[in-house]
């Protein structure tokens, strides 16, 4: 059997409030392989979240056991890159200047850190912005700034919190194909966190569904379908076919309705 890259042993977290403790995940267990783009998809409120930044070592577990590539995570965790919903950039640094971030802090050479950012830059079409501040880019080309900052120092493991989630939807689709395009050149473990159903199935090799609050594993998904994708491959039954399950699973548990409060069988996407 191989050995996981990422493995999470029966962990939980429990946030103790004055209503009482209330578990953000409970009892969640997985093995996810090395090299490859697995995706956690649920509802609002079900630790999507909470369970990538305890992978992370930004969050204290209440139970359980996580391990990147045999090391016991119990403080942050800096072998990796990290990617949430806002950019992040320092508005007053330039992109090259954000990029480079990551040699000032990590101690590492700023030539060999530059030119990587610059081949990154590229690959995600910004060449040419590398003297640009972040006030004069889109939120699109913002968050492809963000990307290449999590990947300039050429980390193993790459965390994305909603990354997409705050973009237009032809943004949002452009994006996805970058994402597809560095996954399959750099082929990064890629743990990412999503509410959209048909996001998850097109960018992932695994979709991990997770309950409402509390969060546990629903179910796990195996996506067969062949690299790389194009968007066409969203209107075939193979693709149509892993929405629509996911999609089940939701209506089965009340997340997706309509407004006599019966299951939602539209083509609702994003799990709210």
């Amino acid at each position: 059997m191989t050995v996981p890259f990422l493995s999470i042993e029966g962990v939980s977290k429990v946030y103790s409030t004055r209503q009482g403790e209330i578990f953000a995940v409970d009892d969640v267990s997985l093995d996810l392989p090395e090299h490859g783009f697995i995706s956690i998809l649920g509802p609002s409120g079900c630790g999507k979240s909470t369970l990538l930044l305890m992978s992370a070592g930004l969050v204290s577990r209440t139970a359980g056991a996580i391990t990147i590539a045999d090391t016991v995570v119990d403080r942050p965790y800096t072998d990796l890159g990290i990617v949430f919903q806002d950019s992040n950039l320092l508005d007053w640094r330039r992109v090259i200047d954000n990029l480079l971030i990551q040699a000032e802090i990590r101690g590492l050479e700023r030539d060999t850190i530059r030119e990587r950012g610059m081949e990154l830059l590229d690959m995600v079409g910004l060449e040419g912005y590398e003297h640009r501040y972040p006030h004069e880019l889109s939120g699109g080309m913002r968050q492809r700034v963000s990307i290449c900052r999590a990947l300039v120092h050429d980390p193993p493991l790459l965390l994305m919190d909603e990354p997409f989630g705050a973009l237009d939807a032809l943004t949002r689709d452009q994006l996805n194909l970058d994402l597809q395009d560095i996954w399959l050149d750099s082929r990064k473990t890629i743990l990412f966190v999503t509410h959209s159903i048909t996001e998850a199935v097109f960018l992932s090799d695994t979709v991990i569904v997770m309950t409402p609050q509390p969060g546990r594993v629903g179910q796990v998904f195996e996506i067969d379908l062949p690299r790389p994708r194009e968007f066409a491959i969203r209107e075939t039954p193979e693709f149509g076919s892993y929405t629509k399950r996911i999609r089940g699973l939701f209506e089965q548990w009340g997340v997706l309705r309509n407004r006599a409060g019966v299951a939602n069988r539209e083509s609702n996407d994003e799990v709210n």
